[in-house]
């Protein structure tokens, strides 16, 4: 069997989804928003880079990083990140024995999607798909009225209007 390497480029712009390990009705990631932004402010301070889009949801989060020209490094952030996290909540998490056996927490899904961002379009479509994913999973009426987001940033700064997803517009939407 061929065993295939990840292609990762330095100063690239990627997209990540990254998953609670128990997901059904779990509201983690929201309840404990001010926690989270805290590891990702530690990491960001000892290893840089941009928030391009954000989005958490209860339990899972999307985001889109441009990592430092000669940078390559995201996993090493998402490890720092999510040790943060998980050092900064109280033990009680369902831990399986697997985990156990390995002095883990039950809180993250140990793998997260990521996916390099290869052109304008790309990166276009995988922005609506984060800022559109509260209305999707039924959080939300409009991308606005969602908190836990960086869709209000980008109104601010033109990117979107004020009103984008109010009326289920982007539901055709091509994201891939």
């Amino acid at each position: 069997m061929r065993r295939y390497r990840r292609v990762r480029l330095p100063g690239a712009v990627y997209f990540f989804t990254v998953n609670l390990a128990q997901r059904r009705g779990n509201d983690l990631l929201v309840r404990h928003v001010d926690v989270l932004r805290a590891a990702f402010r530690e990491t960001k301070a000892r290893h840089p880079f941009t928030f391009e889009a954000a989005c958490i949801l209860p339990d899972h989060l999307h985001c889109l990083w441009r990592l430092p020209e000669g940078d390559d490094g995201f996993p090493t952030r998402w490890r720092l990140i999510k040790a943060a996290f998980s050092r900064g909540l109280p033990k009680g998490e369902r831990i399986s024995p697997s985990r156990a056996r390995k002095g883990e927490r039950g809180i993250w899904q140990r793998r997260y999607w990521e996916h390099l961002i290869r052109d304008e379009r790309d990166f276009a479509n995988h922005m609506d798909y984060i800022h559109y994913n509260p209305v999707k999973h039924g959080h939300a009426k409009r991308a606005w009225d969602w908190p836990f987001s960086s869709f209000r940033r980008l109104v601010d700064e033109g990117v979107y209007p004020r009103d984008w997803a109010a009326d289920g517009e982007v539901l055709e939407a091509d994201w891939e």
